[in-house]
This record gives structure tokens, C-alpha cells and sequence, in this order.
């Protein structure tokens, strides 16, 4: 199984979650097109809820910092 990475929309900056294998990702936020390979990786998990924990903490994170 591919892993899940978390990845940032390159049109509003927001974290979404892909699978390696996808090409492309649309992004629940903005409705962009998001194009795996090319975006932004913040983590790679082994699993769905792995990759899931990591973006809530990197939305908790995100949010105490504004």
C-alpha cells in the first residue's frame, strides 16, 4: 500500500491529505486542482490514520500561531 501524504493547495495554502499514487487532488478548501507529485509535502505516513493524526496537529499547530 502507498503511503498518505499530507500536502498544501498551492492555490490557498491549505492541508490536505493524497496518496502517493494519485496525480492529482482536489482540494476540499477551494476547489483547486492539486497536482501530488508537484505539491508541497509536509509528512509522508504509512497509513490513512496515521497521515490524519499528522494533519490535525500540523491545523492545531497552525491555528495557535495566528
Amino acid at each position: 500500500m502507498a503511503p498518505t501524504l499530507v500536502i498544501v493547495c498551492f492555490r490557498c495554502g491549505g492541508l490536505l491529505l493524497a496518496q502517493a499514487e494519485q496525480k492529482t487532488r482536489s482540494c476540499p478548501y477551494c476547489g483547486g486542482t492539486v497536482y501530488v507529485q508537484k505539491a508541497k509535502r509536509l509528512a509522508s505516513a504509512k497509513s490513512a490514520a496515521e497521515a490524519s493524526q499528522i494533519l490535525r496537529r500540523l491545523k492545531s499547530a497552525e491555528a495557535t500561531n495566528r
